[in-house]
């Protein structure tokens, strides 16, 4: 598997400036008491702070403007995770951003725009990968939304635990796929039904809702709202409550409830790769991105 190989091969954090197509063209070191596992490289797409006498580390998301899910940046994002996982005083993991009014805007479109199938494939792996490591995770996961978190974003943040996002009516989160004539993929719509239940996900896929924070808490997307300056500090709070519960009783708990949708994806991972790059490379589909894409490129103007 290239991803795997790519977790190996990266010893560090850093990442890789992304690769832009045009439209018109189809062991960390410890420093106590807090623990930075960040290159000094300005291509870094993640950044941690483990403090080791909290057992709690802080993921920060930082490639802008968007935190939009490239494969650069799914990869570092799963090396991280995967750093922490090995490391036996890590409990408790919160994801957040430090970009301004936004904590992901999803998936990387020009990463499905113009790539050859195999680019699209590897792609997807990652997205996977990303996926199983935090849903599945042994630690304790929060996401502290403090921005927008439409589609991938939004996905990022339900494979938590725990949601707290800032109350900003500006703010909206959802998996808004179809409205890129996109369709989610089954291990999303699962995700989705585990947390607000299958008539709230019916209409939110085939709408493409994007929920503001109150509406979001209203259906039980998100689980708390703070003001905008005290998502992470909430966050930190929250964790203390989740790290009181013996730790071996809540990991087999939380194996219980998420194995049977963990199962599904691991048993069907090639096809559901093969499903995604049979669609994505579709004429209609690449059509429809691009059309995205001239808006984006418009509303930038």
């Amino acid at each position: 598997m290239a991803l795997r190989a790519a977790l190996r091969a990266k010893s560090g954090l850093s990442g890789f400036l992304p690769q832009l197509s045009p439209c018109s063209s189809h062991g960390r070191v410890c420093v106590s008491p807090i623990l930075i596992a960040q290159r000094r490289n300005s291509s870094t797409k993640i950044k941690v702070d483990f403090d080791q006498n909290t057992g709690v580390a802080v993921m920060h998301m930082q490639s802008p403007p968007v935190n939009s899910l490239s494969l650069d940046f799914l990869t570092e994002l799963c090396i991280g995770v995967e750093k922490l996982e090995m490391d036996k005083g890590c409990r408790g993991l919160i994801i957040t951003s430090n970009q301004p009014k936004v904590f992901s805007a999803g998936l990387d479109i020009l990463e499905m725009y113009g790539k050859s199938p195999e680019r699209c494939g590897e792609f997807w792996k990652a997205v996977q990968e990303m996926w199983l490591k935090i849903y599945s995770s042994n630690m304790v996961t929060i996401a502290a939304i403090n921005g927008s978190s439409p589609a991938g974003g939004c996905l990022l943040a339900i494979t938590c635990d725990y949601r707290i996002m800032a109350d900003n009516p500006r703010f909206t989160i959802g998996l808004n796929e179809t409205q890129l004539g996109i369709v989610a993929p089954f291990w999303f719509k699962d995700t989705m039904v585990n947390t607000v239940g299958h008539r709230n996900t019916e209409m939110a896929l085939e709408l493409g809702l994007l929920y503001s924070p109150s509406e979001a808490l209203k259906i039980g997307l998100v689980d708390q709202l703070v003001p905008e300056d005290q998502v992470l500090t909430t966050a930190m709070q929250t964790m203390t409550k989740w790290l009181a519960i013996p730790e071996h009783a809540r990991q087999i708990t939380k194996s219980m409830m998420r194995k049977p949708t963990v199962d599904k994806l691991t048993s069907n991972r090639e096809a559901d790769v093969q499903n995604f790059v049979s669609f994505i490379t579709k004429d209609s589909i690449q059509k429809s991105l691009c059309m995205y894409l001239e808006m984006l490129k418009r509303k930038k103007a």
